[in-house]
């Protein structure tokens, strides 16, 4: 497939270096190719967005609702060719592949229904004759930038808001993914989307960098590492743009001896190890009460002996390869500087090379590590793959703690059948995200997603919480003379 820029209402290919995507399953299958995207072309996206704005941003709120939707209807009907490619592509399973491209135009109608909302507020004067009114207009041009784990998710749980809202869109995706990040586009252009509304623009990180930095663009949201969140938040502040990131997680799940153990360890098995655990709110991280700590080991290897590693287009297969070979890099790495740090390996902890699919792509198996203390660097550091550190507690207050300790506060999940417990995990926790009996990962499009501590920074996504990024305030004094 040709890879190609969407620019100014036109597909069109870039001026800058050459762009290979690989099928991380079958690394010499080239699935998309095409010369990147060049600063260049990032400016003259940003200008057309600027000069499409005032008539979107005019048009009414339902004709641009009509749009998402009709977007949503496409996304829809090719959810299973969209959904085949993108397991291709990214290396998540056919299921989770086709899910994910209905989740996207669930979220497209969402954010459509969006327009039958209040649109402000009407406030009483202190002076005769006159009323205030309080409306939430969009920002202008918006700067997107979107990882490679959900290529069509959460540009949508972006780009959707940032539209229905009235706002322009330059979007940068990962160069990972540039397949599904065209079928959006695809979509959305085939809905009826104006020129100059929406460009996309797939290249090297200069790219995201030079979209920050335009003078026309006014807001930037992002989702990716803690480390390149932080740089661009400090990069905004200088400009003075707002900036709203979705960043690292390290996500623990505990469990207590009176859960419902087969049930609470599927659920830590699902969140660990579905999308090859390359998900910000993967559990990555599980506290056992000690006096459950041999029951819930030998239900995690039970579980584990049936899941299947393999060709992620198979129906059959449970979990896919990892995105690349730096992905499997850092994750080899990561286990074995665990094992020198005094971790005990129960599970995995080699790539395979048993067979010409798994030993060719970058598979590597569920990992389930035994820790003693929070000293080992795999308790705090992310790894993005299918890696699990298991650590005992004695206490209820000694679990929380120990599912505290690091930078991130993204998600976590508590099993237990006391509710004492779980009143103290609200009160504990420190995520933006608490789940009670249910894994850490998932996300619903009608309520706020997003962390704290280095997990995120400015407002939530996804819900009536992305308004208060995509708008702003502003209030009229109305006054008849």
């Amino acid at each position: 497939m040709e890879l190609a820029q969407f620019i100014d209402g036109t597909w069109q290919a870039g001026d800058g270096a050459e762009i290979v995507d690989r099928s991380p399953t079958h690394p010499q299958d080239v699935l998309a190719s095409g010369p990147a995207a060049t600063v260049q072309q990032a400016d003259v996206a940003a200008k057309a967005a600027k000069l499409a704005w005032r008539s979107w941003a005019g048009a009414p709120a339902h004709e641009r609702a009509a749009i998402l939707v009709a977007a949503a209807a496409r996304l829809d009907e090719r959810a299973d060719a969209h959904g085949r490619e993108l397991a291709r592509e990214e290396g998540k399973t056919l299921a989770e592949g086709v899910g994910e491209v209905k989740r996207a135009a669930q979220i497209l109608r969402y954010y459509a229904a969006q327009a039958d909302a209040p649109a402000g507020e009407v406030f009483a004067s202190p002076r005769r004759g006159e009323r205030i009114l309080v409306e939430r207009v969009p920002v202008g041009v918006v700067g997107v930038v979107t990882p490679f784990n959900f290529p069509v998710a959460i540009p949508a749980w972006k780009i959707a808001p940032a539209l229905a809202y009235g706002n322009t869109v330059v979007w940068k995706p990962a160069s990972d993914v540039p397949i599904l990040a065209m079928r959006l586009v695809e979509a959305l252009v085939e809905g009826g989307l104006p020129r100059g509304v929406l460009s996309l623009l797939v290249g090297p990180s200069a790219i995201g960098q030079a979209i920050v930095e335009h003078p026309d663009v006014k807001a930037v949201t992002f989702t990716g590492s803690t480390g390149v969140g932080r740089a661009l938040v400090a990069a905004c502040g200088k400009l003075g743009k707002p900036i709203q990131t979705e960043m690292g997680g390290k996500n623990a799940s505990v469990v207590f001896a009176d859960a419902d153990l087969p049930a609470a360890v599927e659920q830590v098995v699902l969140g660990a190890f579905r999308s090859t655990g390359q998900k910000c709110t993967a559990t990555s991280r599980l506290v056992v009460e000690r006096a459950a700590m041999g029951d819930v080991l030998e239900l995690l290897g039970e579980r584990l002996e049936g899941w299947t590693v393999g060709d992620p287009t198979d129906p059959a297969t449970a979990m896919g390869p990892l995105v690349s070979r730096a992905g499997r890099a850092t994750v080899v790495d990561g286990v074995a500087t665990a094992v020198e740090q005094g971790a005990k390996m129960l599970l995995g902890g080699e790539p395979y090379d048993d067979d010409d699919v798994r030993g060719d792509g970058w598979f590597y198996p569920p990992t389930v590590l035994r820790l003693e203390s929070t000293e080992p660097a795999v308790w705090r550091d992310e790894l993005f793959g299918p890696v699990l550190a298991v650590l005992p507690a004695d206490s209820v207050d000694e679990a929380y703690d120990r599912a505290n300790d690091g930078e991130y506060g993204l998600s976590a999940a508590v099993f237990t059948n006391d509710l004492r417990k779980v009143t103290a995990a609200q009160e504990s926790l420190e995520v933006g995200i608490l789940h009670v009996n249910s894994e850490t990962a998932g996300a619903d499009p009608h309520v706020p997603f997003g962390g704290t501590k280095g997990s995120g920074y400015g407002p939530k996504e996804q819900g009536l919480a992305a308004r208060e990024f995509y708008t702003r305030h502003r209030t009229t004094y109305l006054k008849a003379l």
